[in-house]
């Protein structure tokens, strides 16, 4: 309940992955509105996302209302579960790191906690975050191993080697055109005929040119 005497102003968000009958964003914001009215909140307005994935970074109504809260129009921003508002963690977390440096609140009213207007959900959502700086660093650590390893096997890693033929870059090259030109006739950047011609032992092609 508000006892601040000041009105809280919310804004109410829904979304749905699919439109229809099977998925009523309405039902989400009857939700929300009922819980506004027992806390004392002033819904300024409601945004709905209808036919759009939660792992979408950009949504139409999500976008307007982010403008909102950015422009000090918006007190809290308030949504019936957390995967409504985003799909993905890191999103989550950046969306509420935005909202924080606005000084607006995020409550979900059905994932019990998550409301960082108070200082348990603040806690909360730090943990989260936490967590969400563990997994990421797992995760990059098992992509460093598996490169090694593939490296070690002799495995190319990286972006796809792109097919080179040599035989037209080598007459190019001894009818004196430059390194630099017969790359861009090629398309590939000049270090990767270097590198591919260098690989063929094949370079220097001139006596005379430089590495």
């Amino acid at each position: 309940m508000n006892t601040t005497g000041k009105p809280i102003l919310v804004g109410a968000y829904g979304r749905t992955s699919t439109t229809g009958k099977k998925q009523d964003p309405g039902l989400q914001l009857e939700e929300l509105r009922q819980v506004a009215d027992q806390r004392g909140w002033t819904i300024v307005d409601e945004y709905v996302d209808a036919g759009f994935s939660g792992t979408m970074d950009r949504r139409p109504a999500l976008d307007r209302m982010l403008a909102d809260a950015k422009a000090g129009r918006l007190g809290v921003i308030a949504v019936f579960k957390l995967d409504r508002l985003a799909r993905s963690l890191p999103h989550l977390l950046t969306l509420s790191e935005n909202l924080a440096c606005w000084g607006v609140g995020l409550v979900s009213i059905r994932d019990p906690g998550i409301d960082t207007t108070t200082a348990s959900g603040r806690l909360l959502f730090q943990l989260l975050g936490a967590f969400g700086e563990f997994e990421a660093a797992i995760i990059k650590e098992r992509v460093i191993a598996g490169v090694r390893r593939a490296q070690a096997q002799g495995k190319h890693c990286g972006r796809p080697r792109k097919d080179l033929e040599l035989r037209p870059a080598l007459a190019m090259l001894r009818e004196h055109r430059s390194l630099r030109d017969v790359a861009a006739i090629l398309g590939v950047s000049r270090t990767t005929l270097r590198r591919r011609l260098q690989e063929a032992d094949e370079w220097p092609v001139l006596p005379t040119e430089a590495a």
